[in-house]
């Protein structure tokens, strides 16, 4: 077995030593490379490939982590990408070693590759998973295949799953105008979250275009140059819908 599926080396696309809003506190958030979705609307297209970006093993992240420590007293390691749980033994083992050192971690993930069979990976890696922050890109399956290169099937059961394990989650859902923005929709994400107690806090994210450039310079033709930013009005009224007079659970 290699040192990579041994979790013993991760393919890093890239480092924020100073993330805030990647989790509670300041955050060490680490982006991993490779990601199944490849959504049309993605700010970091050069995530996508597994390419080897760069090797980094567990110690050498958390000897990374410790040189900044004194600024992540209320915070902690986010561990993001691309799609974290594509390198699950390498995440597991970071997470593992992170708790030993009193570290809060925090998972960044779309859930593109969780499965029921794979449950048992899971439920370790949660062990030593503090929060998720979970991205729900679209509640229709249809238009969840359109928008992205995958189901949301998958998705939907790992919010179910994290609710019956009682993992506090965050759902965060990026607002396209056009495309996940109107009442119905809304109304029917809303129906969904309703149905989870597990849920201590919901962001609603503008859609931006400032990923754009990373296509171009990619040499590729962005999917959809048509969809403007949102209206902060319509943010707001999404907010609105999302989350007023939700029981988010309590923690502590």
């Amino acid at each position: 077995m290699s040192k990579y599926n041994r979790g013993e080396i991760g393919n890093v696309h890239s480092i924020e030593t100073f993330g805030a809003f990647d989790g509670p506190g300041i955050r060490y958030v680490l982006f991993l490379q490779g990601c199944p979705l490849q959504c049309k609307f993605c700010h970091n297209r050069d995530t996508w490939s597994l390419d080897t970006n760069k090797l980094m093993t567990v110690e050498e992240v958390l000897e990374d982590f410790n040189k900044y420590k004194h600024f992540y007293k209320k915070g902690g390691i986010t561990v993001s990408g691309g799609e974290a749980t594509l390198q699950l033994p390498f995440l597991t083992k970071l997470f593992k070693e992170a708790k030993k050192q009193n570290i809060h971690t925090c998972l960044d993930t779309s859930a593109g590759v969780y499965s029921e069979k794979m449950k048992p990976v899971y439920d370790e890696l949660m062990k030593y998973t503090d929060l998720v922050l979970l991205d729900i890109k679209h509640i229709d399956n249809e238009k969840h295949l359109w928008l992205t290169k995958s189901p949301n099937t998958q998705i939907l059961e790992f919010a179910k799953y994290l609710d019956e394990i009682k993992k506090p989650t965050i759902i965060r859902h990026i607002l396209l105008p056009e495309i996940n923005s109107d009442d119905k929709y809304l109304y029917g994400l809303r129906e969904f979250i309703d149905g989870l107690s597990n849920i201590v806090g919901l962001d609603v994210l503008p859609y931006h275009t400032k990923g754009i450039m990373k296509w171009e310079k990619m040499g590729l033709v962005y999917p959809i140059p048509e969809i403007k930013e949102p209206d902060p009005k319509l943010v707001k009224h999404a907010e609105t819908i999302l989350k007023k007079d939700y029981n988010f659970m309590k923690l502590g």
